[in-house]
């Protein structure tokens, strides 16, 4: 007998009678209200407000980047400016050296009048000016 619980003839037998029984359940669909057209329109409005103030903000920090560069290249041209200025300050001291221009004036044929005459010299005439006699 110890063979029981494996062999079929010896299990009981199943009631033929016996039906499934079928739950129903029955589903509830709950139905939401659609937001009123007003709600609707405050959150439209909302959300273009947000828009309108973050493309202002970009387009001012567009602008504050323009300036931020505009600055920049100026500070640089101010700068070439003043490298340029005193290169040509340079220029002007050396040219108006008393010494170099009498020495142009001479080698031009020019002549220094020492008695504050006016003398004008023509070819190999020499005449003297109205204030002189």
């Amino acid at each position: 007998m110890a063979y029981i619980n494996g062999n079929l003839a010896l299990q009981p037998k199943r009631k033929q009678n016996q039906q499934t029984v079928v739950k129903e359940t029955k589903k509830v669909v709950v139905t939401r209200k659609s937001i009123p057209v007003q709600e609707k329109l405050l959150y439209m409005f909302t959300v273009l407000v947000c828009v309108a103030v973050a493309g202002v903000i970009i387009f001012r920090y567009a602008q504050i980047y323009d300036m931020n560069v505009e600055i920049k290249k100026l500070n640089s041209d101010y700068q070439t400016m003043t490298v340029e200025m005193e290169d040509l300050k340079k220029q002007v001291e050396m040219l108006s050296d008393p010494e170099r221009i009498r020495r142009l004036a001479e080698s031009h044929g020019m002549v220094s009048s020492l008695d504050g005459g006016i003398t004008v010299m023509t070819g190999n005439k020499e005449t003297k000016s109205a204030s002189d006699e």
